[in-house]
């Protein structure tokens, strides 16, 4: 049996109002996803599903932890998620994605599986840079003064004319500003 069934949500015979789910996601459905992105993880992921006459709103709340390898040393370790997310289905004549957040999906349609979207949600939690934590707090500090640009004229004049508040002006400037003022 396919572990991603249990994802289904048949949507024909349900009224419009609201409806509330909860899933389990283990090391089976990250395997069932056919990704190389997560192969672990323990996930719970409570869905509040609003339908109503034209779409169904999703609103997913996913907390847990995936098991991730870090870029820098290779260790593996526990990502913390936590991410809360909303996807509308709109109801039309065909399916399409419109954007990332709004999908068209047949007027017919019985079933849908959330599957799909919760991954992407868990995935697109996770950040970018895949450090242990043990790297992350040295990280940071490097950030922080890899970001700055501290740039230096060799003139010291021009601290030391801080009491006049005029700023320095560049001859080639003040040659140009004379043009303007004619």
């Amino acid at each position: 049996m396919n572990p991603l069934r249990a994802y289904d949500i048949h949507i024909v015979g349900l009224d419009n109002k609201r409806y509330e789910y909860d899933f389990t996601s283990d090391s089976s459905f990250f395997a069932a996803m056919e990704q190389e992105l997560i192969k672990t993880g323990q996930v719970q992921t409570h869905l509040v599903l609003e339908k109503s006459e034209t779409m169904i709103r999703l609103d997913f709340h996913i907390v847990g932890t995936v098991d991730q390898t870090c870029d820098r040393s290779l260790d593996e370790y526990e990502e913390p998620v936590d991410t809360e997310q909303t996807m509308l289905l709109k109801f039309g004549d065909h399916n399409e994605e419109l954007s990332d957040e709004i999908e068209l999906i047949e007027r017919n349609t019985a079933t849908i599986n959330v599957a799909h979207y919760i991954f992407e949600f868990i995935s697109l939690s996770l950040p970018m840079k895949r450090l242990h934590p043990r790297f992350r707090d040295e990280d940071d500090y490097d950030d922080d003064q890899n970001g700055k640009v501290i740039y230096r004229s060799g003139d010291d004049k021009a601290e030391n004319n801080d009491a006049d508040d005029q700023p320095a002006i560049d001859p080639r400037w003040a040659a140009l500003r004379k043009l303007s003022d004619n």
